[in-house]
C-alpha cells in the first residue's frame, strides 16, 4: 500500500483546477513543461538553500503533474506521447530536485560523524538512483511483460500497489524536510526507503514471473 493508490481521490480534489486550464485553452504537454518548469525553480532555489520556497516550487510542480492527466481526459487528448513525455518530466523534476539539494552544500551525514563532502553527495547520488530505478523498473515490466491495456490514458500494471515508497512518498518527503528545516533528514530517508522499495518490486516480479 502507498500513497499511489489515493491518487484518484487528489484528482478528484483538482478537478476544478482542471477545468480552468481546460478554459484557458492550456494543453496537458504545455501543463507537464509547467511542472517542469517549477520543478527546475524548485532545484534552483534549494541550491541556494531557500528551502520553504523551493518546497513551495515542489509541491505547484506535483500539482500541475497531477492536473495534466485530467485535462487530457476532458478535452479528448489521451495521446501516448503525453504519458511517456509525462513519465520524463517527472523523472527530470526527481533527479534535478534531489541534485539541487546536493549542489546546495548542505551537511548530510556529517550530523552525525565528521566525514567528508564526497560522502553526503554520496548519499544524494543513492536517494537520486533509487528514486529514477523505483520508477524504471516500471516501463521495463511494460515492455518485457507485455502490459497494454490503458484505464484512462493510464497502463495499469501489477507493480501499481507494490512498494512501499514511490514517488509521492519522495515528493513528500522533501516537502516536508524542506518545510522543517530537515531537508538533510530527507535525503537520508529517500536514499534509503527508495532504493528498499525499488527492491521490493523485484523480488515481487521474481516470485511471480520467474
Amino acid at each position: 500500500m502507498n500513497i499511489t493508490a489515493l491518487r484518484p481521490r487528489f484528482i478528484g480534489y483538482l478537478e476544478p483546477v482542471a477545468d480552468v486550464f481546460v478554459k484557458v485553452g492550456i494543453t496537458p504537454n504545455q501543463i507537464s513543461l509547467l511542472s517542469l518548469l517549477f520543478g527546475v525553480a524548485c532545484a534552483i532555489s534549494f541550491i541556494d538553500r531557500h528551502f520553504v520556497l523551493g518546497s513551495i516550487f515542489l509541491f505547484i510542480s506535483a500539482l500541475l503533474d497531477l492536473v495534466d492527466g485530467s485535462v487530457a481526459r476532458k478535452i479528448g487528448r489521451q495521446t501516448k506521447f503525453g504519458a511517456v513525455f509525462d513519465w520524463i518530466v517527472d523523472k527530470y523534476v526527481d533527479a534535478l530536485v534531489l541534485l539541487g539539494i546536493g549542489l546546495s552544500g548542505i551537511v548530510i551525514l556529517g550530523r552525525f560523524t565528521p566525514v567528508s563532502p564526497s560522502v553526503d553527495f554520496g548519499i544524494v547520488a543513492l536517494a537520486i538512483i533509487g528514486s529514477l530505478m523505483n520508477t524504471f523498473i516500471k516501463p521495463v515490466t511494460y515492455a518485457e511483460i507485455g502490459f497494454k491495456e490503458r484505464i484512462d490514458g493510464k497502463i495499469e500494471d501489477p507493480l501499481e500497489g507494490v512498494g512501499f515508497f514511490g514517488r509521492p512518498e519522495t515528493l513528500l518527503v522533501i516537502l516536508l524536510g524542506g518545510i522543517t528545516g530537515f531537508i538533510w533528514l530527507s535525503v537520508v530517508i529517500i536514499a534509503i526507503f527508495a532504493n528498499i522499495s525499488a527492491i521490493q518490486r523485484i523480488f515481487y516480479l521474481h516470485r511471480t514471473y520467474s
